[in-house]
C-alpha cells in the first residue's frame, strides 16, 4: 500500500537527478550570467558543502537504509534544493527580506519496507528571513524544521552531521558520521552529462555515513541504525534535448565498498555515452567509470496503477574490470513519487537490496535507486 502526504497547495516533486528538470522555474539572469560547471574547479571543504549562489541549481540529497532494534526495516530520503531565479551583481543586496531571487524546495520520503507503506511530502519556500538556506557560517542546510547541521570535525575525522525532519505523520532524527572522505565524481572536477560546454555538474558525495537515531511513525518510536549516502551537486546546465530520462543508483556493499552509476537514456531508447559512475574502494579511493566500463541493465517491471508507467524493478550490474556482478531488487515496488504540479516529472525513488559476486566471492549490500522519464520523457526548456 502506498500512502502520500501533501501539506501545501503548491505540489512540486523532485529528488536527486530529477532536479535536472528544475530549470522549468528559471528566468533569465540578465547581464549577470550564471556560472558553468567547468573542468579545473578547485574544491575546498567545508566551504563546498554549502551554498554556491553563482550556479543556478543546487541540491543536497540524503538517502539511507535503516533497521530498528526489533528488526523492522526502513528507507528514507531527505533532499534540499535551491533554484536561482535571478543572479545578483557582486555586492548587490536584496531590497527586502522577501525579495526572492531564489527558491528552496525540500522533499521527505519514508519507505516502511517491513510494513509495506510509502510516505512522502514536500515543501517550497522563498529565501525569506531565515525560512530556508544553506549557510557556511552556521553550517546548516535547512527548509523550515527540516535540516542538516555539520559539526566541527575532530582532528583526523570527517564532520558529524545531525539530520532532523518532522512532519505530521512521521519524523526522523539521525546522527551521522562519514567513514570516508568526500568523493568528487567525474573527471577534472566535473561530472559531464552531455557534450556541450558546461553541460555538467560539480558533484560531491559522502558514500558511507554511519547513521543512528530515532524514527517516529504511526504513533510508534523506533531506535534505528544503518548507513546513509549524501549527494551534493551544483550546476547551471546539464542535459541535452535528446536525453529523455535517467536511472541512478547508489550501492553500499557489506565489504566497505561503494558504487554510484547513472544511465542516461536517449529518446530513441539507446543509452547515452555520457552515462558514468564511480567505484569507491574500501580505503575510500574513488575510481571513475565511463559508460563503456559497466553494464547497468533493466529486468522485470512493475506497472504503476496511478500513472501507468512501467518501472524496472530488477536490475543487473556488471563491471568486468572489477570482476563485480550485482543483482538489484527492491522489497517494496510502490515507491513512485507522483507530482500533482503540471509539467513536473513523476519518478520512482526507493530502497533496494543488493546481491552478487566480486572476485568469485559472494557480496551483498543495500542502496537507493532512482528512475525518471518512464511515464513521459523529461522535457527541458529550449
Amino acid at each position: 500500500m502506498k500512502r502520500s502526504i501533501h501539506r501545501r497547495a503548491t505540489k512540486l516533486a523532485a529528488a536527486g537527478l530529477a532536479l535536472l528538470a528544475f530549470p522549468l522555474l528559471a528566468v533569465t539572469a540578465g547581464s549577470n550570467e550564471w556560472e558553468l560547471a567547468l573542468p579545473g574547479y578547485r574544491y575546498e571543504f567545508p566551504r563546498d558543502h554549502f551554498d554556491h549562489p553563482g550556479y543556478q541549481t543546487e541540491w543536497w540529497y540524503y538517502t539511507g537504509n535503516l533497521k530498528a532494534d526489533d528488526g523492522r526495516e526502513f528507507g528514507f530520503e531527505l533532499t534540499f534544493f535551491r533554484q536561482g531565479l535571478t543572479r545578483r551583481s557582486a555586492g548587490e543586496n536584496p531590497k527586502s527580506p522577501w525579495d526572492a531571487d531564489k527558491l528552496y524546495l525540500a522533499h521527505l520520503a519514508l519507505s516502511d519496507l517491513s510494513g509495506r507503506n510509502f510516505y512522502h511530502t514536500e515543501r517550497l519556500n522563498r529565501v525569506g528571513p531565515g525560512l530556508a538556506g544553506a549557510d557556511l557560517a552556521s553550517r546548516r542546510i535547512w527548509n523550515g524544521n527540516w535540516e542538516v547541521h555539520f559539526e566541527e570535525p575532530k582532528p583526523g575525522q570527517q564532520p558529524g552531521q545531525q539530520l532532523q525532519a518532522i512532519c505530521d505523520d512521521f519524523s526522523l532524527r539521525l546522527a551521522m558520521r562519514s567513514q570516508k572522505p568526500p568523493v568528487i565524481h567525474g573527471v577534472d572536477g566535473v561530472s559531464q552529462k552531455a557534450p556541450g560546454r558546461g553541460q555538467a555538474s560539480h558533484y560531491i558525495s559522502y558514500t558511507r555515513l554511519e547513521a543512528s537515531g530515532t524514527l517516529e511513525v504511526d504513533g510508534h518510536t523506533f531506535t534505528v541504525s544503518g548507513t546513509a549516502w549524501m549527494d551534493h551537486e551544483f550546476f547551471t546546465h546539464q542535459l541535452a534535448p535528446d536525453q529523455a530520462g535517467w536511472d541512478w543508483i547508489s550501492v553500499q556493499l557489506a565489504n566497505n565498498e561503494e558504487l554510484m552509476l547513472y544511465r542516461l537514456r536517449r529518446r530513441d531508447g539507446s543509452v547515452d555515452p555520457f552515462s558514468a559512475g564511480t567505484f569507491v574502494d574500501s580505503r575510500g579511493n574513488p575510481h571513475h567509470l565511463s559508460a563503456s566500463d559497466f553494464s547497468f541493465a533493466p529486468g522485470s517491471a512493475w506497472e504503476s496503477t496511478v500513472t501507468g508507467a512501467r518501472y524496472p524493478m530488477r536490475w543487473s550490474i556488471l563491471i568486468l574490470s572489477l570482476r563485480l556482478e550485482l543483482d538489484v531488487l527492491t522489497p517494496l515496488d510502490a515507491q513512485e513519487m507522483v507530482s500533482s504540479h503540471p509539467g513536473w516529472p513523476t519518478y520512482w525513488e526507493g530502497a533496494v537490496t543488493i546481491r552478487g559476486i566480486e572476485h568469485a566471492q559472494p557480496v551483498d549490500g543495500v542502496g537507493y535507486l532512482e528512475m525518471t522519464g518512464y511515464d513521459r520523457p523529461v522535457t527541458l526548456p529550449r
